[in-house]
């Protein structure tokens, strides 16, 4: 068995935007289950408020895959306080304000010992240069605090509304 797979869109996103289609038509080809949903309040509403909604929406266990881009990996470390899944991975995450922008998805202080607890292995992939600021020193600063493994690379924010990025094939290739 394969395993489910839920992808979280980044501040402002959907579904249909950046790599997200193309890796959930690779992994439904794979055999994975899929999920793709559509959170327009993501960074937006506060956390406490937005949080029990996602929780209520979905189910998560053992065999589950997280993947969260920018404000969607931010969410990741809420979730993995209450949730125990397999592997997540947070592209362009961050665990602090990432630049002068609110974010309404941050909590104030994370429980790390729970996260580590409730996944198996966790990736980090940023990038040495990010326009938001979810940079290598964000991945870094979960890194240490989660252990796990951190993929630099020089792909921006990989995909935004200026930065074409339809595919991601790495992200493909990890979710084994």
């Amino acid at each position: 068995m394969t395993g489910k797979a839920i992808i979280f869109h980044g501040t402002g996103g959907n579904p249909e935007v950046a790599w997200y289609p193309w890796l959930a038509g690779r992994l439904r080809a794979r055999g994975f289950e899929v999920e793709v949903p559509h959170y327009p309040g993501l960074n937006v509403e506060p956390i406490g408020a937005f949080l029990p909604r996602v929780l209520g929406a979905h189910r998560f266990d053992e065999e589950t895959v997280l993947v969260g881009h920018s404000g969607g990996a931010a969410l990741l470390l809420a979730l993995l306080e209450r949730v125990s899944v397999d592997r997540a991975f947070l592209v362009a995450g961050y665990c602090t304000r990432p630049n002068a922008s609110e974010e309404p998805v941050l909590r104030e202080e994370y429980d790390w010992d729970a996260i580590r607890a409730h996944v198996r292995d966790i990736y980090f992939i940023n990038s040495v240069v990010d326009p938001y600021g979810c940079d290598a020193a964000q991945g870094r600063a979960m890194l240490d605090r989660l252990g796990g493994t951190q993929i630099v690379r020089n792909d921006g924010h990989f995909g935004d509304y200026g930065q074409p990025f339809d595919e991601f094939p790495l992200l493909e290739r990890l979710i084994s």
